[in-house]
């Protein structure tokens, strides 16, 4: 992947970016060990874009699980230079809405 790549970093429920183009998925070996899943490498509107499942494809990991140095090393290897992460977060207090 060249450089300037946008990574993006899928939170619970989103798996796979519409939109992209040329897609392939990309298994990175990372001296931190595994990362959360392959990254999904492809093309959107001319520019270079990484997509990693953060909890994995189908939510394999739960947060204490996730090896977010793996994750992140991966997406820099290859050729991410910026990094958008995108979660889905809630609140346990009923007067939160």
């Amino acid at each position: 992947m060249s450089a300037g790549a946008i990574g993006v970093i899928g939170g619970s429920g989103l798996y796979e970016l519409e939109g992209l183009t040329d897609v392939r998925w990309r298994r990175v070996r990372t001296p931190f060990g595994d990362p959360s899943d392959e990254y999904c490498t492809g093309m959107f509107e001319g520019r270079p874009v990484i997509f990693l499942p953060r909890h994995g494809r189908g939510h394999r990991l739960t947060p204490s699980e996730l090896n977010f140095r793996a994750n992140i090393w991966g997406l820099k290897s290859l050729g991410a230079e910026w990094v958008i992460s995108i979660s889905a977060v809630g609140s346990m207090k009923e007067t939160i809405h």
